[in-house]
């Protein structure tokens, strides 16, 4: 009889973190997914679910996309290296992709966010980041409106058991 194997915590593939405020304080009008340029200790921190990208924002520096303020907490068991929790992060984008967000960026108003860090079936972590504006308050207030009103036209169109 085969020993039964214990499931890791780890992750594999699968998200690691998601930014849930995002469509909630953005209008998101594009969306790409780039791969980071990380450490050893950020990604064993990765694999233990240690992230939070709730306050990451993306600049544009020397024809380069960086990711700020992308929280990974230190890996537990590092040795005599480590890497700093909130430090600038790079993306890895196509030319075309990081010229379309620095044209984007260009205008006034506009943010590069993160929206949901995973790792890919190859196990390669990656950043879906957002292009959009900033909703102010009465945007917010209309979305939750047609939201409410979309739910309660479902529940009335729902059959009854």
């Amino acid at each position: 009889m085969a020993k039964d194997k214990k499931k890791s915590n780890l992750i594999s593939t699968g998200v690691v973190a998601n930014n849930r405020r995002a469509n909630f304080d953005y209008t998101i009008e594009e969306k790409f997914t780039a791969g980071l340029v990380l450490t050893g200790t950020e990604v064993k921190s990765l694999r233990l679910g240690h992230a939070n990208i709730n306050d990451a924002y993306g600049v544009e520096r020397g024809g380069e996309i960086f990711m700020l303020n992308m929280f990974i907490a230190e890996y537990a068991n590092k040795g005599y290296t480590s890497h700093a929790e909130k430090r600038e992060r790079k993306l890895l984008l196509t030319h075309r992709e990081i010229i379309n967000i620095t044209n984007f960026l260009a205008r006034k108003g506009a943010t590069l966010v993160a929206i949901k860090l995973f790792f890919d079936n190859h196990g390669r972590a990656k950043l879906e980041i957002g292009l959009g504006f900033g909703k102010k308050n009465y945007d917010k207030r209309e979305a939750q409106a047609k939201k409410d009103a979309q739910r309660d036209i479902d529940r009335a169109t729902r059959p009854k058991l």
